[in-house]
């Protein structure tokens, strides 16, 4: 009988315990209020017609949880939409809530700890070069990719960044271990934060992008001088 009441009293100290901290029962509340409609029941996914309106989370652990909400693109304001960086409506517990239920839907990965300071920042914009710049460009201020706006990354944090890598959000690629490893992706992650403020030197610094919009912005002012002293000069001309 003692038993029987040491395990009734934790299971009802423990489930509101958890909850409180912002565990799986506040997260499974959160989702049917926020995720259901498209993810479906317990995160399986919604197929009508053959076609998913939003994937399965099963599996998916608490890495793509995480960054789809830190970063504020889920909730999906219209199904098909590129998610956008926006305001994040949960607070802190709700967050972790919805996070350790998305997780607990089934094994998946954890959320990534990079270590910029431990990176390389050469070899950061060697491998940034190769795999980001074509769409993030080379200072990683976003740029324009059919069917996508691939975003800066001013604002995203070096485990954001670290996810993305990982999870390959909307049309970017995803690159597992193999094809980066860890500190690969913390000397990606040192570069980009960098990035935000490089050394310009020589220029103004228009996009950070080289010298074309610094030449196209000299060549605008110079001709407008240009033209403006010989309309002064025909003036004067014609006056004499």
């Amino acid at each position: 009988m003692k038993r029987l009441l040491v395990i009734g009293l934790l299971a009802l100290v423990l489930p509101a315990a958890a909850a409180g901290a912002g565990d799986v029962r506040l997260g499974y509340n959160l989702f049917g209020q926020y995720c259901v409609a498209c993810h479906g029941v317990a995160g399986s996914g919604i197929a009508p017609s053959r076609q998913r309106l939003a994937p399965s989370l099963k599996g998916v652990g608490a890495l793509a949880a995480d960054f789809y909400l830190q970063t504020g693109y889920m909730p999906l304001q219209h199904i098909g939409m590129q998610p956008h960086r926006k305001r994040v409506i949960f607070n802190e517990s709700q967050l972790q809530g919805l996070i350790a239920y998305v997780a607990s839907l089934g094994p998946g990965p954890t959320v990534p700890e990079p270590h910029p300071e431990r990176g390389n920042l050469s070899e950061g914009l060697h491998l940034f070069t190769d795999h980001c710049a074509g769409c993030h460009q080379v200072v990683a201020e976003g740029g324009y990719v059919t069917g996508a706006l691939p975003p800066p990354l001013r604002e995203a944090t070096a485990t954001q960044i670290a996810e993305a890598i990982r999870i390959g959000p909307y049309v970017m690629p995803r690159f597992s271990t193999k094809a980066l490893s860890p500190g690969q992706v913390s000397s990606i992650v040192r570069y980009v934060v960098w990035a935000r403020h490089p050394d310009d030197r020589g220029g103004w610094g228009i996009g950070h992008v080289g010298p074309i919009p610094e030449g196209l912005v000299t060549w605008f002012f110079g001709m407008t001088v240009l033209v403006a002293a010989c309309v002064v000069i025909a003036r004067r001309l014609r006056s004499e």
